[in-house]
């Protein structure tokens, strides 16, 4: 599960300096996220934007993955010839990590959760860093016991 060291270092500064572009002028809750991607070693990162109507907001996790999946390829290939967007799609996420300015460091929340599983492989890793850049490591699976996945879903 663990991530060599130049990969971690790379998810680590990409989740950590994500958060710093958060835009959270209610809560001040600054979250980053990383994705790490498998074949090509590409980093995609997001960040949590708020809104005065608080359930409207975004989180970093989804922001991330969502730029992941409509990623617009420009001549970026995948070790399997695919583009970004067609290998995120499937399941072609290394590691995923989240900066946020608290210790212990914060996992993601449980509707996060879901969407990660949505494109992530259960025995994927998620770091969670706090605010001095230490670290909890979990699987997917570990934070999402039982889950239900587009699998589950029979095709008619």
């Amino acid at each position: 599960m663990a991530l060599p060291p130049d990969q971690f270092s790379a998810l680590k500064h990409a989740a950590m300096a994500a958060k710093q572009t958060a835009y959270c002028p209610y809560s001040s809750f600054r979250v980053g996220a990383a994705l790490l991607l498998s074949d090509t070693r590409t980093l995609i990162t997001g960040a949590n934007v708020e809104n005065a109507a608080y359930p409207a907001g975004t989180c970093a996790e989804r922001v991330a993955l969502g730029k992941a999946v409509t990623w617009v390829d420009e001549g970026e290939e995948t070790a399997t010839g695919e583009g970004v967007r067609e290998s995120v799609r499937k399941g072609g996420i290394l590691a995923l990590g989240v900066a946020t300015d608290v210790t212990p460091p914060a996992s993601p929340c449980g509707m996060c959760r879901q969407f990660i599983r949505e494109f992530c492989k259960l025995s994927m890793p998620i770091y969670m860093f706090d605010r001095d850049g230490n670290h909890v490591v979990k699987t997917l699976e570990e934070l999402l016991p039982m889950s239900f996945g587009p699998e589950d879903l029979v095709k008619g």
